[in-house]
Order: C-alpha cells, then structure tokens, then sequence
C-alpha cells in the first residue's frame, strides 16, 4: 500500500451527485465515512473559476471528480484549476476522475486545418499537475496515447451486461446492433458477454450532422434490438436507426448508451421515438428533463468509480473491474448475481 493516509476525493460543480454518491460507496467498502473534501470552486463576475480548498491535503493521494460536459470549457478549466489548487497546496499525487471526457470526438484530423483538440486537452491536464487519469468508455481508445501518464478507461458494458440480464430475462431472441461500423468492437463486447448475436447499421452521409441512407447488415427479423454506443448528442441518428431496425422486421428496439450528451431536441426525440427505451449513465449529470422523460433510464456509475478510485489508491487491479465475478457483488444491491 503506498506510503499515504485514505484517498481523498473533491469535486468540481459538473456532477456533484456522482462525487457525493461515490464517497458513500468508498465509505461503504472502506467501513468508514468517506465525504467530499471542503473546498468551493466559484466564479468571479467576468466568469473567471476560483478554487478555495479548506481542509490540508499535504502528502495526501487526490482524486478529482470531474466531467467535463456541458458547458464544456468551464467544467474543464474547474478540473486543471483544482489540480493547480492541489499541486501548490503539495498533494502527493493527483488523479482526475473524468466519467465523460470532453473533446474526444476531436481525436484527428478529418480535413486540412482543423485541430486535435483531444490531444491539446491532454496536454493542459498533464500540465497542470494531473499524473493519472481515470476516465469512462473513452469516445477513441487511442487518446490514452495522447497521455505520458497512466490512463485507466473503464468500460460501461459490463454494468449493461448486468442490466439487460436484469431486465430482458430470456435473452434468446436478444441481437446487440451497432450504430456504425466504427463502434462494432463495443457492440461486440457486450454481445459476448450476454452471448447474444451482433447486426451493424450501416450509415451514409452527404454530409456532416446529416444522414442520407441507413442499410442493415444482418438478419434483425424476430429481434428484440440492443443498440450499443458511447455518446447520444441531437439523438437524431439513434432514432433513426430504430426506425429501419423495425422496417427490417425488429420486434422492439432499445438502446444503451454510455454518455447521455443529449442535447438539443434530443429528449423530445427520445419521447417520441419509436424505442421502448434508452438506457444512459450518470457519468453526465441528468436534468430533470432527462430524469422526467418516460423512456430514458439512468443506469449509476458510482459503484464502479468508487472501487476503481480504491484500487488506484491501494495499488491493485484496475482491469479486474472489467469481469462480471469482480463487477457482480459491487452491484449487488442492484442486480441479482444468480
């Protein structure tokens, strides 16, 4: 164990539900009271972040909590200003806890002139003080090469392999769809865990934001469709690929999608959709536009965070958090392990 007292946990305002909910996890697996340190990060009236830490964090192993969602530019300039905050108050060692990374979409370069905001995003981390990230379902996994300090990305389909053995009971007429032929490793990892068979909806666009055709490849005829994806933003495309899963002969469709952006017309979309249901994360704080919406629901994240923030600490293994025997009993209390 390293030579340090407890972890110790502080949060920016971009998801305080998250950081409150993963304190009381960790204090339920440390048998101690765990609680965010005392700190305010506010704003002065020309929008400037102030960050004020009350309590002594000298020597002590930090893990801030933060995601850096909507608006993305003060959630992530609250991240490297607490990390700055931590650095000059001499923590021993700061990890960010980022559940939904900001920028990810914007991993290269798609036309001449434009940036790789993901790659400048890693830079201002590292160079604030950060020495290890912990983040959720990355939107390109080869961000993690963007970084010279650990990258530990968890993955969300184990928790949905979880619930859609809680949920869809017999699973033999379940197929898990991707949205796109970028996302087939995802959709195949949870189609492997709940073994289920896999179908891929393929898209064509005329150009950006828009999508002019949509081809099913795979036999969806008699299926109960799982579509699987990382990021749901205007909810335009998703809605759309129910639509033609349906017109392909799909029973019903559902999906589960790691980060509910959802913005926009996105929930009014959802309401009116023809899916029976979205399933998201809490990685982005819900509104309570989300949270009343009658066919979204919220899946928490907090059990994962919390023993991954644990395992970081007490130097043991963060990847057994990816297999159902480790990941079932911190579920426990949500779904049967039977």
């Amino acid at each position: 164990m390293p030579n340090i007292t407890e972890p110790k946990l502080i949060s920016g305002n971009a998801n305080k539900p998250l950081a409150n909910a993963v304190a009381r996890r960790m204090s339920m697996h440390r048998g101690m009271n765990v609680t965010p340190v005392d700190a305010r990060v506010e704003r002065f009236n020309d929008g400037e972040v102030f960050v004020e830490v009350f309590e002594n964090v000298r020597g002590e192993d930090m893990f801030i909590l933060q995601s850096t969602s909507r608006p993305a530019n003060d959630n992530l300039m609250e991240l490297l200003i607490i990390a700055d905050a931590l650095r000059r108050s001499s923590a021993q060692r700061i990890t960010a806890v980022i559940p939904y990374f900001g920028y990810a979409r914007q991993d290269r370069r798609m036309k001449a002139r434009t940036p790789i905001s993901a790659k400048l995003v890693a830079n201002m981390l590292t160079g604030a003080g950060i020495e290890r990230i912990l983040t959720l379902d990355l939107h390109a996994t080869q961000i993690q090469g963007f970084f010279d300090i650990p990258v530990d990305n968890l993955y969300a389909s184990p928790v949905f392999a979880l619930d859609v053995k809680s949920q869809f009971g017999d699973l033999s007429d379940v197929m898990v769809i991707s949205p796109d032929v970028g996302g087939v490793s995802r959709a195949r990892e949870l189609a492997k865990r709940i073994g289920a068979p896999m179908a891929i909806v393929d898209k064509r666009r005329e150009k950006a934001g828009e999508v002019a055709e949509m081809t099913v490849i795979g036999d969806v005829t008699g299926k109960r469709c799982i579509i699987v994806d990382d990021i749901c933003d205007t909810a335009g495309t998703l809605c759309k690929a129910a639509e033609v899963l349906l017109e392909h002969g799909a029973t019903e469709v559902h999906s589960y999608i790691t980060h509910g952006v959802l913005s926009g017309p996105a929930i009014e979309r959802v309401s009116n959709s023809v899916m029976k249901s979205l399933v998201i994360t809490d990685s982005i704080q819900p509104t309570e536009a989300v949270k009343n919406c009658p066919n979204i629901r919220i899946v928490p994240t907090a059990p994962i965070f919390a023993q991954a923030i644990l395992n970081i600490w007490s130097g043991t293994s963060v990847s057994s958090l990816f297999e159902t025997d480790t990941l079932g009993p911190i579920y426990e209390g949500l779904y049967s392990t039977d």
